[in-house]
């Protein structure tokens, strides 16, 4: 058999039978069937890497809750506490909000500042456990866990293992991060922020949207995860206006949370906005970017130095200017977040104006920021890229946990500090 003119033996490239297949877009690898051991043994490797993490600071708390008990006991006094005495002390400032709101509802527009997922959870553990703020520490303490896990399982899927681990321990250590496992909403907050972010990141759009549903019902600045839905969203896309789907509209359960609690206060109260109005009550008025920051450094000028006022200030404001330095390094410098993770930035940024418009028109401007500012993870991520630095990281664990125990126990003391 003649084979001279065969293609194989005269080196002639064929064709290939099968044309090549197209780049695999970040979308369509979402679409991709994972099995259920794939699902889960992440987050099981999240929780378990944070577990001793929050038992260790449990443990601490227990520790200043138990020592804070000389506080309220004179020298050789042969008096002793009772024991439900330490837990009540965890019920300060707005813990007994929560607790109103969780056993009798809303019963003026003023309560309406505070928002009704959190008591509506609270009230039905009460059935369980026949005390209000035991359910409101309950969870608050089961919510805080799962923000250290979906933080942990979030970064670590952006940024890393070593940063996840970093950025988790810092958020822990904070100075006033005893607001997460006390009977406030923060850690709720927190936890559906995390969860709808995790989603977006991954392109399930509406599990995202339901998530950031309950947000927009835990807090008013749950309404500004559209930005990063809409902007992941797009991204995701590849900026392409035909390749948007119907899943888009997902985004418009955020709104949709804030619309029903705005539809209740205009049927309890006659004024859908009675949850804005409510603000005058802490006399917060919507004011320019930077006007808390110079109200508050002329408290400080004009107070003596030593005085409750100027150091209250003092604490706020330099809260403040930390957070926002941290805020602009997500943008800017060897620690600004890549094109991929710009959305992270974004929602930073946004979150932090949403702090500082609305200062208080009193002796305390920015009363309330060291606490608010728990909320604005990316700064954290950008904390622990600093903290990769090892004097950075050791200054930040004495300083951080040293004042977050100073902090915890003019708290249980029943001292107003942040």
């Amino acid at each position: 058999m003649d084979l001279s003119n065969d293609a194989h033996t005269q080196n002639i490239p064929l064709e290939p039978i099968f044309p090549a297949p197209l780049p695999i877009t970040e979308f369509q690898q979402q679409l991709a069937p994972t099995r259920p051991a794939q699902v889960f043994r992440p987050w099981q490797k999240a929780a378990l890497a944070v577990l001793p993490l929050y038992t260790a600071t449990h443990i601490a708390y227990f520790l200043l809750t138990y020592l804070s008990s000389l506080f309220h006991l004179e020298n050789f006094t042969q008096k002793s506490l009772a024991l439900p005495m330490l837990l009540s002390w965890w019920g300060r400032w707005d813990t007994d909000h929560f607790v109103f709101i969780a056993s009798k509802g809303y019963d003026e527009a003023w309560r309406t500042a505070f928002f009704p997922l959190y008591p509506l959870f609270e009230s039905g553990l009460a059935l369980l456990t026949r005390n209000a703020l035991v359910a409101g520490l309950l969870l608050s303490n089961l919510a805080l866990f799962g923000v250290f896990v979906i933080l942990y399982r979030l970064v670590e899927r952006d940024f890393g293992t070593i940063l996840a681990a970093r950025t988790t321990l810092y958020l822990a250590l904070f100075p006033t991060a005893f607001f997460l496992s006390a009977a406030y909403n923060e850690s709720l907050f927190l936890f559906f922020t995390l969860l709808c972010f995790y989603q977006i990141r991954k392109g399930r759009w509406w599990l995202a949207g339901l998530v950031g549903f309950l947000a927009c019902l835990t807090r008013s600045a749950g309404i500004l995860l559209c930005l990063p839905f809409c902007y992941d969203y797009l991204r995701q896309h590849g900026w392409n206006w035909r390749a948007l789907r119907l899943d888009g509209l997902s985004v418009l359960l955020l709104p949709t949370g804030l619309g029903l609690f705005a539809l209740y206060c205009w049927y309890r109260f006659g004024d859908p906005l009675a949850f804005s109005h409510a603000q005058a009550g802490w006399n917060r008025v919507l004011s320019l970017p930077g006007y808390g920051f110079l109200k508050a450094f002329g408290v400080i000028r004009q107070q003596p130095l030593l005085g409750f006022a100027s150091i209250h200030n003092v604490i706020d404001l330099s809260t403040g200017l930390i957070l926002l330095a941290l805020t602009a390094l997500t943008f800017v410098g060897p620690w600004k977040f890549s094109a991929r993770e710009r959305v992270y930035a974004l929602y930073g940024l946004v979150a932090y104006l949403f702090l500082i418009l609305f200062p208080s028109y009193d002796g305390f401007p920015l009363q309330s920021l060291s606490r608010l500012v728990l909320e604005l993870f990316p700064a954290f991520i950008v904390l622990a890229k600093l903290g990769m630095q090892k004097q950075v990281h050791l200054h930040y664990l004495v300083l951080a946990s040293s004042l977050q125990a100073f902090f915890l126990l003019q708290f249980l003391v029943g001292f107003w500090t942040v």
